[in-house]
């Protein structure tokens, strides 16, 4: 079953991305659950297999194009269908939006998960992703856990 995420569910969705590697410490998930819900252009979906916690997907619009994020199921739950679910459950919650569309990321260093989106019919683009840390003590810190994880990974 896959439902909108309750205030009792967030330090296990926070548990579940983080055991299956989504999280960095330059991202706070907990800030970007924050953000997520309080706005009414993004969410956070959860999926359950006999009442626990098993998989969660956040996702949003920019009035352009859906993207999903931080799609994780828990390792123990994989190849039974839940990601596929959360999938397209973040896909129906874009289109009832009005996107004509759906973007997502997919880190360099997780390659094993482009056949899972490619089954889905999510294809490469020929563009390049980028970004710029708009406040500069921010952009500081990134820089410096991002040197700190690629030392210690």
């Amino acid at each position: 079953m896959i439902d909108g995420m309750g205030d009792d569910d967030r330090q296990a969705v926070i548990a579940l991305w983080t055991r299956c590697g989504l999280t960095r410490p330059w991202n706070d998930p907990a800030a970007d659950i924050d953000l997520a819900l309080a706005t009414e252009t993004a969410t956070v979906l959860v999926a359950r297999v006999g009442g626990r916690l098993v998989g969660a997907v956040m996702t949003g619009h920019d009035g352009h194009r859906g993207a999903i994020y931080y799609l994780g199921v828990d390792p123990d739950c994989r190849r039974g269908g839940v990601g596929r679910a959360l999938v397209r459950a973040a896909e129906d919650w874009c289109r009832s939006r009005g996107a004509p569309k759906v973007n997502l990321l997919v880190r360099n260093e997780n390659q094993a998960v482009l056949a899972f989106y490619a089954a889905l019919g999510y294809r490469p683009t020929d563009c390049v992703s980028l970004y710029h840390t708009l406040d500069p003590a921010r952009a500081e810190r990134e820089q410096a856990e991002k040197a700190d994880w690629a030392a210690h990974t």
